[in-house]
């Protein structure tokens, strides 16, 4: 069964989560945080 849909709301804030499976490491390099951090800002701005 899936989950039912997020609801969302105008200038609400978001909890945003990221692991791996069986919760491994998902960064293989001591930059990739901040690399996901860029990423992660850039798609908000864009996608709002």
């Amino acid at each position: 069964m899936a989950r039912s849909l997020r609801v969302e709301f105008s200038g609400a804030l978001y909890h945003v989560t990221s692991r791996g499976d069986r919760r491994e490491d998902i960064y293989l390099k001591d930059e990739d945080p901040g690399l996901f951090m860029t990423l992660l800002k850039e798609c908000s701005d864009l996608f709002n």
